[in-house]
């Protein structure tokens, strides 16, 4: 560790420059535009009761390094390794190229918007923060609730995975006790402290992504014939990709494999999630869109080329791991063994950064006022103990559900995690439109933002209709139009929730203004 875990947001210069654009009546629009943030590590001001009452500082512990790498554990992970091939399968080897080109132009779009909010308004758990102030504060708890179930949804999936995956070394043993041995690893390294949740996450994510540069480069030397491959007497070469025609099953499920893309790539707004913790976000924010979307690209592109190049395309989702397919026709010893273990790596990075998400949007909603404020109490090491241990049980419930009604409680919660992210992605490319047409109208120039969206406002409307139309167009794919009609009853669901906590809360207050009222006509 390069440094010390002791800077917290109120010592981080960055900290005291960066604008925050506040929705409170009682200042005048330009005041509020040249009021020093106080983002979402300082101790939490909204009401007189609670300042001094909860510590809620939370540590700029991370570099960006650390953010390069958990955007990219947050998105590389069994889908990739495990799932891909049936993806081939279903749209052909350049019907799966094209979509995953089309899926990283959207996700580009949607990180291009996030890079200007997060840099001008480094918050933890932004995204909910920012459909707060610009779209309205009903908005900002359904946007909450849907990132916090994307990933206690996931938590869940990935304990089951892990011990799924000890089985292959050790056959007799009880999953539940890998399961359980995952859980507390993880636990552990999210309560510690923001540095030891980002160190480990750098190597769980830098074990993946050596393990598909490696594929990418011996698949390369296999394709041009440097290697030889088992079944080939000459070079493979790109034949493959084309053999039965460029869309042979029909473009419908290339159109299809865009929106599990899109699903594919849900993952990468943790740049926006961690930028409240990140030290000198103004430099390390924009570094971590721009580096970790083209890896992305390439890591996901190149390895489905490469699958789809030595591998016919029929027989890619068939049995097993495609990367153990090409390992082992290349003749790798322990292809097998190699893959367990990088699925492994995967899975702990996926939950590890899984549980730091899911334990900001808590620690955040807390420090909002959108749940009881002791939400938001961190400790000495700067953790949300409380934020912690309640998204750790949720994703024990998601793993309890999986278990226990998979056929019905979990498959609900798991169609709704997966339009989830895309909702995330409409609020936040819709947000940085409002946001720059309200810094403008307030007398600022473009110039004085540290990080600007280029293209605005084509690229900002571009990310936001795609992104849009990604989330109605699931209705033409019968498998997924449950998930679509389940996700719209759950946002209908989150609106209600919020008018009737407000509802209750108005009624509490003018109940206590009531009996003040008595009180003060009793003394008299």
């Amino acid at each position: 560790m390069s440094q010390p875990d002791t800077d917290t947001a109120a010592q981080s210069p960055s900290s005291q420059q960066e604008p925050q654009i506040q929705t409170d009546g009682r200042r005048s629009h330009s005041e509020q535009m040249n009021q020093p943030a106080q983002t979402s590590q300082s101790e939490s001001s909204h009401d007189g009761k609670d300042e001094h009452a909860l510590h809620t500082n939370l540590k700029r512990g991370m570099e960006s390094r650390h953010l390069q790498m958990i955007s990219l554990g947050g998105v590389i992970g069994t889908g990739l390794f495990l799932s891909s091939g049936y993806t081939i399968q279903q749209a052909g080897p350049i019907g799966t190229i094209l979509a995953y080109g089309i899926g990283a132009l959207i996700v580009y779009l949607v990180m291009l918007t996030l890079g200007e909010l997060s840099v001008a308004m480094p918050v933890t758990g932004s995204f909910h923060v920012y459909a707060e102030k610009f779209i309205g504060p009903g908005t900002g708890f359904v946007i909450a609730i849907q990132y916090w179930l994307t990933w206690t949804v996931a938590l869940g999936s990935e304990f089951t995975a892990a011990g799924l995956l000890m089985q292959r070394w050790f056959p007799n043993s009880p999953t539940w006790a890998w399961s359980a041995a995952c859980i507390t690893l993880i636990f552990t390294l999210n309560a510690l402290s923001v540095r030891f949740f980002a160190e480990a996450e750098f190597w769980f994510a830098s074990i993946k992504v050596f393990a598909i540069c490696a594929f990418i480069v011996i698949g390369s030397l296999a394709i041009f014939g440097v290697i030889p491959v088992a079944g080939y007497q000459h070079a493979p070469m790109f034949g493959n990709l084309i053999k039965d025609g460029v869309f042979p099953n029909g473009f419908m499920p290339v159109f299809a494999t865009i929106l599990t893309v899109n699903f594919a790539f849900s993952g990468t707004e943790l740049i926006g999630v961690t930028a409240g913790e990140t030290r000198d976000p103004q430099t390390a924010v924009p570094k971590a869109l721009h580096t970790t979307l083209w890896r992305l690209a390439l890591f996901f592109i190149g390895s489905i080329t490469v699958m789809c190049a030595l591998i016919p395309w029929r027989k890619a989702g068939v049995g097993e791991s495609p990367f153990v397919l090409v390992f082992n026709s290349i003749g790798i010893p322990y292809a097998g063994d190699i893959m367990n273990f990088v699925v492994l790596t995967a899975v702990l990075s996926a939950s590890n950064s899984g549980l730091y998400a899911s334990t900001r949007m808590v620690w955040s909603m807390g420090n909002e006022g959108m749940i009881p404020r002791w939400f938001a109490k961190t400790n000495r090491r700067g953790v949300p103990m409380l934020a912690l241990c309640a998204a750790m049980a949720g994703g024990l419930l998601a793993l309890l559900s999986s278990v226990i009604a998979a056929s019905t409680v979990y498959l609900v919660l798991v169609a709704l995690s997966g339009l989830s992210a895309v909702v995330v992605w409409i609020a936040i490319a819709y947000c940085q439109i409002v946001f720059r047409r309200r810094w403008l109208e307030s007398g600022h120039s473009t110039s004085e933002l540290k990080y600007r969206t280029p293209g605005y406002p084509y690229v900002s409307w571009a990310a936001f209709i795609l992104c849009t139309a990604s989330f109605v167009l699931v209705i033409f794919d019968v498998e997924q139009r449950f998930a679509l009609v389940a996700e719209l009853v759950f946002i209908v669901a989150c609106y209600g929730a919020y008018f009737l906590q407000q509802w209750v809360r108005k009624r509490k207050k003018a109940t206590e203004a009531d009996d003040l009222d008595t009180l003060w006509v009793a003394r008299d």
